[in-house]
């Protein structure tokens, strides 16, 4: 992808383009393989966020959907996924996708996960928005549209995590609940961890009500370095809150190096034809889908 958004220093938000149609899709029987933002947070792991091009979708689902909670066709989503883990390497059974709900709870993907059978699957990842995993060759993966998706991957001991942290789950502080999971469930050292802040919402984009800024002040978060008062377009001044910097900022504080957190210099709001973004396109349209998948067991040499 070219031409990323990438916010620097705050500047009152000016109105974004209309978003143009994308463009045309194959037949679901054939879509074309999906472009993917690509990350690089190791060796043995594959990190990637999709985008709105190479699939077989249509209208606000153009063209490449995989969430089946969002309204899309089921033949659509069903040929997208059949492309992405063609991609990947992986059959259709070791892409998992969990039912986010703005909750903090954490699902690990293991052996006994995957000798569920789907329905059994279908309601384990009911109500959740953190996925971690040790398993090579399964992609876990969170879908947004404007919330922060972040990555998160321990080398020394071969697991990984996908969290979904929209402004509610960022108010609960779910990337330092994901950490403490990763510690207890794998002995994971902070320090050690890699994340990578996916594509959302940008300080400049996302107005909030007095209500969300004031949910924020009574959560104990400094306001200075993830909130600006901007003139609205319908009347006064909105607050706008910064959800990429605020989560990269919980990582910190959970114990990671501030060199080991990567954000993608991705507005989904301004950069709507490329991303999906829910205030541009309406909760009627596709999700961007964050996943990693842990390629190869571990070695030794992949944290020495």
């Amino acid at each position: 992808m070219e031409s990323f958004y990438s916010p620097s220093t705050p500047t009152p938000p000016s109105p974004p383009s209309t978003p143009s149609s994308p463009r045309t899709p194959s037949s679901p029987s054939s879509p074309t393989l999906p472009q993917l933002l690509r990350y690089n947070l190791g060796t043995s792991v594959t990190a990637f966020s999709t985008t709105r091009h190479g699939g077989c979708g249509t209208g606000t689902y153009g063209t490449f959907n995989i969430n089946r909670y969002c309204g899309d066709s089921p033949q659509a989503i069903a040929a997208n996924r059949q492309a992405l883990c063609h991609l990947l390497g992986i059959s259709d059974d070791r892409l998992i996708m969990p039912h986010q709900t703005h909750q903090t709870k954490v699902v690990h993907i293991d052996e006994a996960f995957m000798a569920l059978t789907a329905s059994e699957r279908q309601s384990a990842l009911e109500g959740v928005d953190t996925l971690t995993t040790c398993l090579s060759g399964v992609c876990i993966g969170v879908s947004t549209a404007d919330c922060i998706p972040v990555l998160l991957y321990d080398a020394e001991h071969h697991a990984t995590c996908a969290i979904h942290a929209g402004w509610r789950g960022t108010l609960q502080r779910i990337v330092q609940k994901a950490v403490r999971a990763m510690v207890d469930s794998y002995g994971t050292q902070p320090a050690a961890l890699r994340a990578q802040i996916g594509p959302g919402i940008s300080l400049d984009s996302f107005e909030v009500g007095d209500e969300v800024y004031d949910a924020f002040c009574q959560q104990g978060f400094d306001m200075a370095p993830i909130s600006r008062r901007y003139p609205s377009a319908h009347s006064g001044e909105k607050w706008h809150i910064d959800l990429p910097t605020c989560n990269r900022l919980q990582l910190t504080d959970a114990g990671l190096h501030p060199e080991h957190i990567v954000c993608a210099p991705v507005c989904t709001y301004r950069q709507c034809d490329d991303f999906f973004s829910a205030r541009r396109l309406g909760i009627n349209s596709g999700r961007v889908f964050t996943g990693i998948v842990l390629t190869r067991a571990k070695k030794s040499a992949d944290f020495l």
